[in-house]
């Protein structure tokens, strides 16, 4: 085996690290700004940041957050929370399309779809709960993709002699309309969008895992799912599950929340306080490590949550992700690469490429 295979086999077994930047807001919580803040994770050597769209006075919202980060970042993908229940479909997908413009192709996508009566009293609806919610986010995701490919590839012809900026026939209606049985209020989506396609073609759409499957958000309709489980003993257990239910496309990514011992201060005093509701290490650098390349095994990648982003930060970026990469579980971050690399997915072709193809061999 040459050097060079030997490489793309270690690379195709190593997984994927990202990490929560909640807290790292405008005022920068541990850091002097969310420039900071990315760029730190950045260095660090992580593939990934989220971004939580939990309210927070006097921050802006995750995706424009992640916008904020676009331009000042090279290798790590910007990945926001963005509702499903209360943001209208068309401008979720247009707006992200731009991040994946300001990104350079490093853009995906958390749909959630959580109760809340209080966001629906600030947008005027009902509130939104049970199944509903599955049916909100479907319906989002699947308006947003009908969206990225109604403008095919080559639609921008900047012809200077016709005076055309766009060629009308790579336009497309995404004609979408909520089937029959969906529960809030229907509506309908004509298009095309008012952006281009995005350099990724599609980005990449993550879900939380209890919200995809039969009945809910069709596993063919995102690219990977969240994982979490109530200790890290049944983590890995917990992504086989989920990997043999949702198929060998669609990408696992285990949830983990991260107290490390610091400064001198114990992970045990330190966790006082926090609680993520996740799967929760506590203990050391190396421990963490064992841990993580256990993980990786199974998982295609692993989320961070940090107890304290400045605090977790420092220590993963001096004792935890190199000790991986060491091991061979980490990939290296790649220059320049799209978030459908990362996850190992080719860029799709626009569905209506094949219409507009007809259409020219009619004519």
């Amino acid at each position: 085996m040459s050097t060079t295979e030997k490489h793309a086999t270690e690379e195709g077994r190593a997984g994927f690290l990202a990490i929560e930047l909640d807290g790292a807001g405008w005022d920068g919580g541990d850091f002097a700004s969310l420039a900071e803040a990315v760029l730190a994770a950045e260095s660090a050597g992580f593939h990934a940041a989220t971004f939580a769209d939990a309210p927070v006075a006097g921050r802006t919202n995750a995706l424009q957050r992640a916008a904020y980060a676009g331009p000042v970042t090279r290798t790590i993908a910007l990945v926001p929370e963005v509702d499903t229940v209360h943001t209208e479909p068309f401008h979720v997908s247009t707006q992200l399309a731009s991040l994946d413009y300001v990104s350079g192709g490093r853009a995906g996508w958390i749909a959630t779809a959580a109760e809340s009566p209080e966001a629906a009293a600030a947008v005027g609806r009902s509130n939104v709960t049970g199944a509903a919610l599955a049916q909100e986010a479907a319906a989002s995701i699947e308006v947003s993709r009908r969206l990225w490919d109604s403008w095919e590839d080559d639609a921008v012809i900047r012809d200077v002699a016709t005076g055309r900026y766009i060629d009308v026939d790579k336009l497309h209606y995404a004609d979408f309309e909520t089937p029959a049985d969906f529960a809030g209020t229907g509506y309908s989506v004509k298009g095309p969008s008012i952006i281009p396609r995005p350099l990724q073609g599609q980005l990449p759409v993550l879900a939380a895992a209890s919200l995809v499957g039969e009945g809910q958000v069709s596993a063919d309709s995102v690219d990977a799912v969240l994982v979490t489980a109530p200790t890290p003993e049944l983590l890995a257990a917990e992504v086989r599950d989920v990997r043999a239910r949702v198929g060998a496309s669609v990408a696992v990514i285990a949830e983990l929340d991260v107290v490390l011992d610091s400064r001198g201060q114990p992970a045990v005093e330190r966790q006082i306080g926090f609680d993520g509701g996740r799967a929760r290490y506590a203990g050391t650098a190396a421990g963490l490590a064992d841990l993580l390349e256990s993980l990786l095994v199974e998982a295609d990648g692993v989320r961070l949550h940090p107890a304290s982003l400045a605090v977790e930060l420092d220590e993963l970026s001096r004792l935890v992700l190199p000790e991986l990469r060491r091991r061979g579980a980490l990939r290296a971050p790649v220059l320049d690469g799209t978030f459908r690399d990362l996850l190992g997915l080719g860029r799709p072709a626009s569905r209506y490429a094949d219409l507009s193809a007809a259409i020219a061999a009619g004519n």
